[in-house]
């Protein structure tokens, strides 16, 4: 029986790996009654045939159902807290709590064949294919679990039957054996239409919140980030200037690589902690945590500015180099926005961006400066102060 590698087994994409095993980890109540029920059954086997070896798997049925069911528990009260390599980390064991249980079910079934036990084989049996069963259920979610799971039930259980003198036994194990392999075929196609459903349901929501051209977060993902902005951030809204004439003179498809081109410089503008959106139009949004006071404020002025002059470098068109400029508003918030600020901080952001356009464009704009001040050359004004959400 051979498994494919764990790392070929993990989804590419870490949100739909996470959503995989979550699932994995909604099982408690079907571990539970495994759980209970196969401690049960081996502990009768005990009191029954007095057994040492039976004493022995059970409680080794009662450890690797415990740890499972404590396992479940705390990933469920830390899943929140979790990193991506964290999630993997608890993919791998889960996998290793199956296997482990599996594996004491499928001992308990060889003891009770090779004692001769056939009352003992029926209720080891019986249990096998219990936990068999549940196992099937995730069988589209992990599939490389269940398999693992299942060859560690079965083995003992096949290698018991080929040891038996009776053909009957031997003929058992051999349907074992192609019970596992019908197992891994069915795993393979649930697994296949159920992970086409989440990428599907992810592309969908991805599609809600981000821009089709850019790739990058539009007006509704570019809320919900600022809704779940906390601490002390900047907001700066910038508008290309001169792109309606590029985008006549070369085309709509020269204009679209234009701003594809504008949104992966702006994207290295924000970071790794920041965020770049399409507003619509040729209307940019940076958003990105600063520091509290004069720090932030001197911050989110010197990012501005880099993206005004980022924005100003010649871009490459079919091979031919065009200018455009950016004019850029900014503002500042000390902390988290409510439903009903967040209206008014955007409105701030929009008078910076008109006065900085007024101004002649090609810099960056304060909110609240002096909208009389002549037309700046990329410096911009200075930035006030921070207004309280």
């Amino acid at each position: 029986m051979r498994f494919p590698p764990l790392s070929r087994s993990l989804h590419a994409d870490p949100r739909i790996r996470r959503e995989l095993v979550e699932l994995l980890y909604t099982s408690l109540p079907q571990v539970m009654a495994i759980g209970v029920t196969s401690v049960t059954g081996a502990a009768t086997l005990t009191l029954l045939g007095g057994d040492p070896g039976y004493a022995v798997i059970s409680v080794f049925i009662l450890v690797t159902a415990t740890a499972r069911v404590v396992s479940l528990m705390r990933y469920k009260a830390r899943a929140d807290q979790f990193s991506d390599a964290d999630v993997v980390r608890w993919e791998r064991l889960y996998g290793a709590g199956a296997t482990a249980f599996g594996l004491a079910l499928g001992a308990l079934s060889f003891r009770a064949l090779q004692l001769g036990d056939a009352p003992g084989a029926w209720i080891a049996f019986g249990l096998s294919m219990s936990y068999c069963v549940g196992m099937v259920s995730r069988a589209a979610i992990r599939p490389w679990i269940i398999l693992t799971a299942a060859a560690a039930l079965l083995a003992p259980t096949i290698i018991a039957g080929v040891m038996r003198p009776e053909l009957a036994y031997k003929i058992g194990a051999g349907m074992l054996v192609l019970f596992w392999l019908t197992l891994r075929e069915a795993s393979k196609h649930l697994s296949a239409a159920f992970t086409e459903r989440l990428e599907a349901k992810h592309r969908l929501a991805r599609q809600a919140t981000h821009d089709f051209l850019t790739g990058l977060p539009n007006r509704a993902g570019f809320l919900q980030a600022l809704a779940n902005s906390r601490g002390s951030f900047t907001v700066i809204a910038i508008d290309l200037d001169g792109f309606k004439p590029i985008n006549d003179r070369h085309g709509h498809h020269a204009g679209d690589d234009l701003l594809r081109q504008v949104a992966e410089r702006l994207t290295a503008c924000a970071g790794a902690d920041g965020i770049a959106a399409r507003f619509g139009g040729d209307e940019f949004m940076l958003l990105k945590p600063v520091a509290a006071a004069e720090p932030g404020r001197d911050e989110a002025l010197a990012l501005a500015r880099r993206a005004v002059f980022d924005l100003s470098m010649p871009f490459v068109l079919s091979d031919l180099p065009v200018c455009i400029g950016a004019s850029a508003g900014i503002a500042v918030s000390g902390t988290a926005l409510t439903d009903g600020s967040t209206a008014q901080f955007l409105e701030r952001v929009d008078r910076a961006l008109y006065a900085a356009k007024r101004a002649g464009g090609g810099c960056a704009w304060a909110d609240d400066a002096d909208e009389k001040r002549p037309g700046c050359d990329g410096g911009g004004s200075a930035l006030p102060s921070p207004a309280a959400a």
